[in-house]
């Protein structure tokens, strides 16, 4: 099982990246590499994955490819994109202390 395994799977989320992902981090180009090096990534935890385990998952913090077993040869493969905002205020967790 290869990359290549996963084409169409890959053709089709670059697609929705293209149109639909306002990503300040990747440029489509970049998207494209990293969704072949996760999937790469996803297919190795796949095949190393221990007896009792039915999945292999890579993800970075725009792209998670987890793929899935079935009662098949080819796995289930899904392709999500991370909501992010890199403008998103990093909160601290704050006890609230109650009024008594």
């Amino acid at each position: 099982m290869t990359a290549d395994t996963f084409k169409h799977e890959m053709t089709e989320a670059l697609k929705a990246y293209d149109k639909f992902v306002v990503c300040i981090d990747k440029v489509p180009e970049d998207a494209e590499a990293s969704l072949r090096s996760l999937m790469e990534k996803a297919i190795k935890a796949y095949e190393n994955r221990g007896p009792n385990l039915r999945h292999g998952i890579a993800l970075d913090r725009q792209l998670t490819i987890i793929l899935s077993q079935t009662e098949g040869d080819r796995p289930l493969c899904g392709i999500y994109f991370n909501l992010h905002s890199p403008y998103q205020k990093k909160t601290t967790s704050k006890t609230v202390k109650s009024a008594t």
